[in-house]
């Protein structure tokens, strides 16, 4: 995939306030549906989520879970590994979180820390980051010739939109936790993250684990294709699998939205 990250368009959602709802809950009703299908046929689920810090990664992971059965899902939020995860290959925390056959996992970052913030951090030597990109193609070809489905997501916010919703963060009593003094200093590291996540969509992107790029200025529109790129990837792979799924049908979805 090569894709100007800096020139991502701008996407905006069109919806009113209460036609947004409207179409929110229809495919979260359409994603519960296949969650129950997966579970039914033990077909594992993998989401990742990366992106520019402040890019909604979280508020998109609140509206994918919202209404899915929630014994079947858990978000694993990865962070810098711990002294004694260092003692293990960097993959080994990523093996023991993945989900049992029929269950979901969702990654709020990944293993492609290791290409993205260690590498610019210089906490990979560049051979090891150079060299992940094999291990992670690898590692998601196993996943995916084996009972899982793979769906990753790449948002992308403007330098702008970034700034903005620092501020907001930093003036919000209840969001100044989102905020840390890192993601002050990443900022400054815009340009090398942007190229640093242009070789990853290139060097990691396959038909077996594509990356969908969000265009993530507008959370409405970003949360919508999230779903949307989620229900046409499972669709697509239960179909290609051979495995059923049941047809969400207009009345049905009427009846769910009480209209």
């Amino acid at each position: 995939m090569k894709v100007q990250l800096n020139n991502i368009p701008k996407k905006e959602n069109t919806l009113s306030k209460e036609d947004y709802k409207v179409e929110l809950k229809k495919l979260q009703y359409h994603l519960l549906s296949l969650q129950l299908t997966l579970r039914k046929q033990q077909v594992g689920l993998i989401f990742v989520f990366e992106g520019m810090d402040a890019a909604g990664k979280g508020g998109a992971i609140k509206r994918l879970t919202e209404r899915l059965d929630p014994r079947g899902f858990i978000v694993h939020p990865i962070s810098a590994s711990r002294p004694h995860e260092k003692r293990y290959h960097y993959m080994h925390r990523f093996w023991r979180k993945l989900p049992m056959h029929g269950q979901i996992s969702i990654f709020d970052r990944s293993w492609y820390g290791r290409v993205l913030v260690e590498r610019i951090e210089k906490f990979a030597t560049k051979q090891e980051w150079k060299r992940a990109y094999n291990e992670i193609n690898e590692f998601e070809r196993l996943l995916s010739d084996e009972d899982y489905i793979l769906v990753k997501y790449w948002l992308q916010i403007s330098n702008d939109e970034q700034l903005s919703r620092f501020i907001k963060r930093k003036n919000d009593p209840f969001k100044q936790w989102k905020l840390t003094d890192e993601d002050w200093r990443n900022r400054d590291k815009w340009d090398q993250y942007v190229e640093a996540a242009q070789d990853m969509l290139e060097k990691t992107d396959s038909e077996h684990a594509p990356w969908f790029v969000v265009a993530a200025d507008d959370k409405k529109h970003a949360r919508l294709q999230v779903l949307k790129k989620a229900i046409d990837t499972i669709e697509a792979e239960l179909s290609r699998r051979g495995i059923e799924f049941p047809p969400i049908h207009d009345k049905e979805l009427s009846q769910i939205i009480g209209e």
